[in-house]
């Protein structure tokens, strides 16, 4: 029984040490009035250390008169009535953790699945915890498991993985309502760990990694497809404007040769496709014909002669940095 034992212990021995002491005192002057003052102080050192209890903050003691439940005492010091009262029980009103586990139990998809979880409650009625269940902390236990196996039966493996929050949240209103007639509160309840088959769990990281694969291909996919509408959108820009088509083609051949040391074999049949003379002749022209004053005269056309096999347009000169 969780009482004090050291207070009683010592409210005990400070009767007796006081008692014996008078009652030496009064056997010096009689003998028979000395034995029985040294009986009356062990009677009276006994009911006093009996009397006496002290709980905790935390705690409150359930009080039962000769069987029957008279009410709760504490915290702090308190006195019950000696051979009439006792103290049947004192209950713990702190927050307790509770661990249990559902182990092979099945989901509504058939998978054996072992679960952690842990349950986290108190006592708010200390009357209804000792009187209508026998041990409220072993039934709080039975009733968690239990409601852990029912709500794992009615769940597929994919909501017991993703969906922790929504099966906790389940778990706490089933042990709740399970719990409430005895006095029990629960406050959360949380899923630790869910543990599987190791081959279910091979064959779920090869499907994971499939379906990585494919969301990666259907990425790839819409690129390619978003990167052709613009080469066709390019095309057409070039078929409506030649000049820009050819700046475009110089462009390429200038950031080829930028860089030092580079050098670029260009076949004559790419040069008079490009047509770089035609460009600079009609923007000769325009300036002639608009008599733009100060006009610098038109730069010659770069020229590549070819020597060789004409139908292969073997380049007989290089491209030596610029055009």
């Amino acid at each position: 029984m969780p009482v004090d034992t050291g207070l009683k212990t010592f409210v005990f021995l400070i009767v007796m040490v006081v008692g014996g002491i008078v009652s030496s005192v009064l056997w010096s002057m009689s003998a028979p009035l000395g034995v029985l003052f040294a009986f009356a102080t062990f009677i009276l050192a006994w009911l006093l250390s009996s009397a006496i209890r002290m709980v905790t903050q935390w705690e409150r003691a359930i009080v039962l008169q000769l069987g029957k439940f008279v009410g709760l005492r504490g915290p702090g010091l308190f006195f019950i009535t000696p051979l009439v009262q006792n103290v049947s029980r004192v209950v713990d009103l702190r927050t307790i953790t509770s661990t249990f586990k559902a182990e092979q139990s099945i989901t509504a998809d058939t998978v054996p699945v072992d679960v952690d979880a842990v349950l986290f409650w108190k006592v708010v009625d200390p009357e209804k915890a000792v009187l209508e269940v026998q041990e409220y902390s072993q039934a709080v236990g039975w009733a968690a498991q239990t409601a852990l196996r029912d709500v794992i039966g009615r769940s597929t493996l994919a909501d017991i993985l993703s969906g922790r929050d929504k099966i906790d949240s389940v778990l706490r209103t089933i042990i709740d309502t399970k719990t409430e007639p005895w006095g029990v509160q629960v406050q959360s309840v949380e899923i630790r760990d869910v543990t599987i088959p190791a081959a279910l769990q091979d064959a779920m990281s090869r499907q994971a990694q499939a379906e990585r694969e494919r969301q990666a291909r259907i990425i790839l996919g819409e690129s390619e497809t978003q990167v052709a509408a613009k080469f066709v959108e390019a095309a057409r820009f070039y078929e409506q404007c030649p000049t820009a088509l050819h700046l475009r083609a110089m462009n390429m051949l200038y950031e080829g040769m930028k860089d030092k040391g580079s050098m670029i074999i260009v076949p004559s049949s790419a040069l008079e496709t490009m047509n770089l003379g035609a460009i600079n002749l009609a923007q000769m022209q325009n300036n002639i014909n608009a008599g733009a004053p100060g006009a610098a005269p038109a730069a010659v056309a770069p020229h590549f002669s070819t020597s060789g096999d004409p139908s292969m347009g073997t380049p007989s000169g290089y491209l030596p940095g610029q055009i």
